[in-house]
């Protein structure tokens, strides 16, 4: 069986090599459609919040069901007797150092993720590490009260729902005006999906990052 599996990863090496892609079109002239159809330089948040907003709009459905999966699997288990932290000034000044910059890539991938190469998903993701590494050198109590006090879980909540409106809207057929090319008011609701995505991905982050603190500990 070893040797039919050995066998068969040569043929599909051959086959890459010998058998070109099919591609009807050059694939410059379906960038610049795509650049021309959305309105923003970005050709990747054109496909991901236009062409494929039916499946954006999914993958923001899974995320969500994800984190209300985590809170559901976890509700019956003991909080950790035990949570290990990074107590020392060194950790402590790194971790702080990478959240901020962390924070500020997000900010900048949400807010110019439409002109250059990022978008909603990557600035959650940023979020999410800057969130991640101020949690592993804090207390937990002192961040699950931050998360309450700014009512985290309600904004991520308001941001879903804000998100699947303005998709609705935009897979309706109405489109705000795309602006000029390569300005940062331009591409309709692109910026604003973006936006809402990294803020959702963002708390979401910082929700399950709690979950598995309070649970399970960092180790």
């Amino acid at each position: 069986m070893k040797w039919l599996y050995i066998l068969a990863g040569i043929a599909l090496f051959f086959k890459m090599l010998i058998i070109p892609n099919a591609i009807s079109e050059p694939l410059p002239a379906i960038v610049e459609w795509v650049v021309q159809d959305s309105g923003v330089p970005n050709a990747v948040s054109g496909i991901i919040f236009r062409n494929r907003l039916y499946d954006t709009v999914l993958e923001v459905v899974v995320f969500t069901v994800a984190i209300l999966g985590c809170s559901f699997l976890l509700a019956n288990e003991q909080p950790a007797p035990q949570i290990r932290q990074f107590t020392d000034q060194p950790s402590t000044v790194l971790a702080r150092l990478g959240a901020t910059i962390a924070a500020l890539v997000g900010i900048e991938l949400a807010i110019r993720g439409h002109l250059s190469p990022g978008g909603g998903f990557a600035a959650g993701v940023a979020g999410g590490t800057a969130i991640g590494l101020v949690a592993i050198t804090s207390s937990s109590d002192e961040m699950a009260l931050l998360y309450k006090r700014w009512q985290a879980a309600t904004w991520e909540k308001i941001s879903v729902l804000i998100f699947m409106l303005l998709a609705a809207v935009t897979l309706s057929g109405f489109e705000l005006p795309h602006g000029e090319l390569g300005a940062l008011l331009s591409g309709g609701m692109l910026p604003l999906l973006n936006i809402l995505v990294a803020i959702k991905v963002a708390l979401g982050s910082w929700a399950v990052i709690l979950l598995f603190i309070r649970y399970r500990g960092l180790l």
